[in-house]
């Protein structure tokens, strides 16, 4: 079984990170709840989407995408919430070899699950998500069935080892746990996959953990 041991002496943020975020996005949840787990200072600064505050001249100077999440750590300017989680476990993590390893096999496990979050995950239970959330025209059959796809490789995958990665938990389980666990405002039941749902209680058992806002559509109406 993976223990965690101290790999470096962190340092500490001279003053709090700052999140620029949109409190429903799993993408902003998934660098907050991290920033959490690390036990760092950061300051939630919401984004307006309704009035496009992210396609601001000062907000794409910080993200050429016009996308949430970004981070401002002093002089260092970050987006993309996977690329955050590992700046966030190399620079502050006490543990960083354990939520992203160095040795190459290990580290490959973490990245195949990164990928996912970005494709699979995505384009299946967060894409459901956002065309309920929204009330988009969009058919959500093809991202439903995507989504069951997924979750039925997880179920294998958990009836393995305790976390996505291993038996201990790493940025895998960070990047995936936020879409997977609001997957039912998506339409997207998580009763048939019990190894899924106790995975989820694992990482909500975790401390310092911190829920992302629900909204009631789909099956959590």
């Amino acid at each position: 079984m993976n223990t965690r041991t101290a790999s470096h002496a962190p340092s500490f943020p001279a003053q709090p990170i700052k999140l620029y975020r949109v409190a429903i996005s799993g993408h902003a949840h998934r660098v907050e709840l991290f920033l959490s787990l690390l036990g760092l200072p950061f300051e939630r600064v919401d984004i307006d989407l309704a009035a496009r505050a992210h396609k601001t001249a000062e907000f794409l100077a910080m993200n050429a995408f016009g996308q949430v999440p970004v981070i401002q750590d002093g002089d260092v300017t970050l987006a993309d919430s996977n690329a955050i989680l590992v700046y966030l476990a190399r620079r502050y993590a006490r543990d960083a070899d354990a939520w992203m390893p160095t040795d190459p096999v290990a580290a490959a496990a973490v990245q195949r699950w990164l990928s996912v979050a970005a494709g699979p995950l995505a384009f299946g239970p967060a894409t459901a998500r956002v065309i309920q959330l929204f009330n988009k025209p969009d058919s959500p059959d093809e991202a439903i069935a995507r989504a069951h796809a997924l979750f039925a490789v997880m179920e294998q995958q958990l009836e393995q080892s305790t976390f996505l990665a291993g038996n201990a938990p790493t940025l895998a389980d960070i990047a995936n746990y936020s879409y997977i666990a609001h997957a039912p405002e998506g339409n997207v039941s998580l009763r048939p996959y019990p190894k899924l749902r106790a995975w989820l209680a694992r990482i909500e058992a975790l401390a310092g953990f911190v829920p992302m806002v629900r909204t009631p559509i789909g099956l959590a109406a």
